[in-house]
């Protein structure tokens, strides 16, 4: 399986108790399927993840399998502090039909590059799933999956890619080169990148805000299939405010707040997550409609 494309990370929907709602997830995914994207990714760190018992977890994940039933391969997160957490977690993933796993650098104990290439190799020896490794520094403590250890996890049969949300054009790129393009993918995780990252070789984007802006993702990363640079600058300038936009709301809550004023409301986020201020959500207002959105 080919990792490439944009894959959006979808928000998990929630009821107005914050229960998981999955008829909203139903919704949420078609959404973004006719748009166009190249795959579903639940429970990602957009997906709140980390907010999810497993029971929710493996629910959400076959749901959103029965569901795209078979029209694009769809990726399941299942990060977590342990190994052994993590074997876990992708075992019932693979169970549930996914068709491939995303798996975080663990947040909390800050593991040492050695622990690290140990981690994932035997999370991927424990399933016939392909493995995306995932790094997010800025969540993880400040730990990065070092672009050598890319290198020596990529000669993983089944380590087929990196979703690299470091923002560091230059660790990116670095990662790219150090990995075989034939059997290794690179997509960039941070949104206002993401042309940076395709004219330097990445394959693709895995961004949060294609559940916002899924038109202007899409739109990106064909124009540059293209080479219609011109169009894929326009695309990038127009989402670039939008995904500035999510630091106006903890974790993801700017994206719900979103979707909410698109008339696409997919609840709250699990406390504490607060819904924005008032100030706030005129802010946000004003970039959905500078941006084409709204």
């Amino acid at each position: 399986m080919k990792l490439q494309g944009i894959i959006p990370p979808v928000i998990t929907p929630m009821t107005p108790d914050q229960e998981v709602d999955l008829p909203g997830l139903r919704r949420h995914i078609d959404w973004m399927i006719s748009h166009r994207v190249h795959g579903i990714f639940v429970l990602g760190t957009t997906g709140e993840f980390y907010g999810l018992d497993e029971s929710e977890k493996q629910a959400v994940v076959a749901d959103a399998v029965a569901h795209v039933a078979g029209r694009m391969p769809v990726y399941a997160g299942t990060g977590a502090e342990t190994t052994r957490e993590v074997i876990r977690l992708t075992r019932m993933a693979e169970k549930e039909g996914a068709n491939g796993v995303s798996v975080i650098t663990p947040y909390f104990i800050k593991p040492s590059q050695p622990e690290l290439i140990d981690h994932f190799k035997r999370v991927a020896e424990s399933t016939k799933l392909p493995v995306v490794l995932y790094n997010n520094p800025a969540t993880c403590g400040g730990v990065s999956i070092e672009p050598d250890t890319v290198s020596k996890l990529a000669q993983v049969s089944n380590i087929i890619g990196i979703k690299d949300s470091s923002g560091d054009l230059q660790n990116t790129i670095e990662i790219i080169r150090n990995t075989p393009r034939e059997t290794f993918s690179v997509l960039n995780g941070r949104d206002t990148l993401i042309l940076a990252a395709l004219q330097f070789g990445a394959q693709g984007a895995i961004p949060a805000s294609c559940n916002i802006a899924p038109e202007l993702c899409v739109g990106l990363y064909e124009s540059f299939a293209k080479d219609d640079i011109p169009a894929a600058k326009e695309y990038q300038s127009r989402l670039h405010p939008v995904r500035m936009a999510m630091s106006l709301g903890t974790g993801n809550g700017a994206i719900k707040e979103a979707l909410t004023l698109l008339g696409r409301s997919c609840g709250p986020n699990r406390s504490p997550i607060s819904p924005l201020s008032d100030d706030k959500k005129a802010k946000l207002r004003s970039i959905l409609e500078k941006a084409g959105l709204l």
